[in-house]
C-alpha cells in the first residue's frame, strides 16, 4: 500500500502553484484510493514537526496526528484521558499520579530493533519532560514546566509530577503538543533533524516532506484508540498537505474540489462564499458544508507602552481609539457577521473571567473630546500614530483609520509581512500592532499572563510593557485559588485594570469557521481550530 500511494503522488506546477493530486490508477474516479486521502492547504506553512518546538496553530495541527500526551481534549474542550488511563491529584494539588496504557507503541522506526517499535513507558515522559526544560534544547514550550518541582517513572506504567504550588490549570497545559512523548533513542539520532523525521504514537506517522512543497502522513496501523462501535482508528488512509501561500490560491484549488478543507475567512473569497449576513451561498450548498463555533482567540491593537511617541504615552489618545469605531459594523462588513465585536475585555467569550461591562462601546463623540483634550494638554496640534499589520488584517486597520480620522487622529497604516512584524513586536520596534492570542490552555490566566510584568517580552508575550503592581498581584494570587468561581473574579479584575489603562484595543472575539467538501464526514470542530483527522471519513460515493 505503502508503494502504491507513493507512485500516485505527482507534484505538478500550475500558474506558478504546487498542488499535490491523487491520480487514480483505475478507468473509474471512484476505483481510486482518492477516498482515503484527506488533502488540505497550509497557507501560513509549518515550521517544525517536533512537538517541543510546536507553538503556532499550524505547527501544532500536524504534530496533533503525529504525537500524543497524557491527556487530550475532546470538541468541547473537557480533559480526557490519551496515554494515561487515569490520574489522582493530592488533597494539597501539588502531585500528579498518572496511570499509562501498556497498548501505546511508537511508530516503526529501524532505531528499536527487530520489531522495528516498542511500548511506551513512564521513563518515556521523564525523558520528554526533560527535554522539553533542557536548556541547551532551548524549546518553544519549555514555559509549561515553570511551576514543575519534579517528576519521575515509579515503574513503567505510572508516572508523578510534582508542582512548586498548587496551580489547577495544570493538567490543561498537559494537553498541549509541547507535552507529547517522543522516544529517547530516535531523538538522540538526529539530534536537531527530529523536526522533520518525527517518530510518536500519534493516528498517522510521518512519510516525507519537502519544505515549503508537500507534506505527506501515512495511517499508523498500531494506533491504540478505537471508536465507540471498537473499530480502529484513523479511518483514512493517508493526509496530504501542500503550501500554497495565498489563501486566494487555496480558495480556488478548493473551490476545484483539489482539496477537501478550508479554515477562515479571507477577503479574497468571504464574498464569493457567503452572503452578507454569514450564510453559505446557495451556489456552494450543494458541494460544501460550513461549520462555525466559539473560539478562543481574541484579536486586537496593541500599544508599545516604553515608546517615546507622545500619542503612544497618552492614555486620552489610547482611549479614544477604542471609543472611535464601531466594532458591530466592523464585523458586519469585513467579516460577513462572522466573529463577535469585542466590547468586553481581553479574555474572550466562553472562558470564565470574561465580562461585557468592562470593555469599550461606540462612543464618537466621546473620542473626539479626548483627542481634543491631547491636543489641548501636549500642544500637538495635528496627533498621529502609526498602525502596522499584516496584509490579512488591512481591511480592518483601514477601517479604524478612516473612522478615527473624522474625530481628528492620523493613523498611517504600515504593512509588514507576518513573520517580520512578529519580530518587532516582539522587540519593541513598532508602537501600535495588529495582533491575537489564542489559547494555549484552557483557563484564563492564559490570557492575562501577557499583562504580567515578569512576562516583557523579548523572553515573555508582554508585549505592551505593561507593569502595574495591582495587576501583578492579582495575577500572583490566582494561582493559589483552586475555585473557578473565585478565580474567575479576580481574572475579571486583571482585565478590568488593563482596560482602564487602554492598553490595547480588542477587535473581536473569532469563530471558527471550517468548510469541507460534502464527501467529508467528521471532521467536527473545536474552540482552539485544532484540527483532528482521526474520526475523518471521505465517501467515495459522494461526487467530489
Amino acid at each position: 500500500m505503502i508503494k502504491r500511494i507513493k507512485h500516485q503522488i505527482i507534484t505538478y506546477l500550475s500558474v506558478g502553484c504546487i498542488t499535490l493530486l491523487f491520480i487514480s490508477c483505475g478507468k473509474d474516479k471512484n476505483s481510486n484510493k482518492d477516498h482515503l486521502v484527506f488533502r488540505y492547504n497550509e497557507f501560513a506553512n509549518i515550521n517544525t514537526l517536533d512537538p517541543a518546538f510546536s507553538r503556532t496553530l499550524q505547527d501544532n495541527s500536524v504534530c496533533n496526528q503525529l504525537f500524543n500526551g497524557l491527556v487530550q481534549l475532546d470538541e468541547e474542550l473537557n480533559i480526557l484521558p490519551c496515554i494515561a488511563k487515569n490520574w489522582t491529584i493530592s488533597e494539597d494539588g501539588r502531585k500528579y499520579t498518572f496511570s499509562l496504557r501498556n497498548d501505546v507503541y511508537f511508530h516503526k522506526h529501524h532505531l528499536f530493533g527487530k520489531d522495528s517499535t516498542r511500548a511506551v513507558v513512564a521513563k518515556d515522559f521523564a525523558y520528554s519532560l526533560n527535554r522539553l526544560r533542557d536548556e541547551k534544547v532551548a524549546a518553544s514550550g519549555s514555559w509549561v514546566l515553570n511551576k514543575v518541582d519534579d517528576f519521575r517513572a515509579i515503574n513503567d506504567t505510572l508516572f508523578e509530577i510534582t508542582l512548586t504550588q498548587p496551580f489547577p490549570a495544570f493538567i490543561g497545559l498537559l494537553t498541549m503538543k509541547y507535552c507529547s512523548v517522543v522516544p529517547e533513542e530516535v531523538v538522540a539520532h538526529y539530534g536537531n533533524e527530529f523536526r522533520s523525521h518525527p517518530i510518536g504514537t500519534g493516528p498517522f506517522k510521518f512519510k516525507r516532506w519537502e519544505e515549503n512543497i508537500k507534506l505527506v502522513f501515512r495511517r499508523n496501523e498500531n494506533y491504540f484508540e478505537k471508536d465507540d462501535q471498537g473499530n480502529s482508528l484513523p479511518y483514512l488512509e493517508a493526509i496530504a498537505l501542500t503550501f500554497l501561500p495565498d489563501k486566494q490560491s487555496e480558495f480556488l484549488q478548493f473551490a476545484q474540489g483539489n482539496i477537501d478543507y478550508l479554515s477562515g475567512l479571507d477577503a479574497s473569497y468571504k464574498d464569493e462564499l457567503l452572503t452578507a449576513d454569514g450564510r453559505l451561498r446557495a451556489s456552494y450548498a450543494e458541494s460544501i458544508t460550513m461549520n462555525r463555533g466559539p473560539y478562543l482567540n481574541s484579536e486586537y491593537l496593541g500599544f508599545y507602552l516604553d515608546s517615546e511617541t507622545p500619542e503612544i504615552q497618552s492614555k486620552l489618545i489610547r482611549k479614544a481609539i477604542n471609543y472611535g469605531f464601531d466594532r458591530k459594523k466592523m464585523m458586519i462588513y469585513l467579516r460577513n457577521g462572522i466573529g463577535n465585536p469585542a466590547n468586553g475585555g481581553f479574555i474572550p467569550i466562553g472562558l470564565p473571567g470574561h465580562s461585557k461591562s468592562i470593555g469599550f462601546t461606540y462612543q464618537p463623540k466621546k473620542a473626539k473630546q479626548l483627542i481634543e483634550q491631547f491636543k489641548k494638554e501636549s500642544g500637538i496640534a495635528n496627533p498621529q500614530i502609526t498602525l502596522v499589520t499584516s496584509s490579512n488584517y488591512l481591511s480592518f486597520c483601514e477601517f479604524i483609520q478612516r473612522e478615527l480620522q473624522k474625530s481628528g487622529l492620523k493613523i498611517n497604516v504600515d504593512v509588514m509581512p507576518e513573520a517580520t512584524l512578529r519580530s518587532s513586536r516582539s522587540s519593541g520596534k513598532v508602537d501600535m500592532f495588529r495582533s491575537s492570542w489564542v489559547a494555549d490552555y484552557l483557563d484564563a490566566e492564559n490570557y492575562l499572563s501577557i499583562f504580567y510584568s515578569k512576562n516583557f517580552t523579548p523572553d515573555g508575550s508582554n508585549y505592551f510593557h505593561f507593569k502595574n503592581d495591582m495587576v501583578d498581584s492579582l495575577y500572583n494570587k490566582a494561582f493559589t485559588i483552586s475555585d473557578i468561581e473565585k478565580r474567575k473574579h479576580l481574572y475579571t479584575k486583571i482585565d478590568s485594570i488593563a482596560m482602564e489603562h487602554a492598553i490595547m484595543v480588542p477587535l473581536f472575539y473569532d469563530e471558527v469557521v471550517r468548510f469541507t467538501r460534502k464527501n467529508v464526514k467528521g471532521l467536527g470542530i473545536n474552540p482552539i481550530n485544532l484540527l483532528d483527522l482521526r474520526y475523518v471519513k471521505k465517501d467515495k460515493n459522494f461526487p467530489n
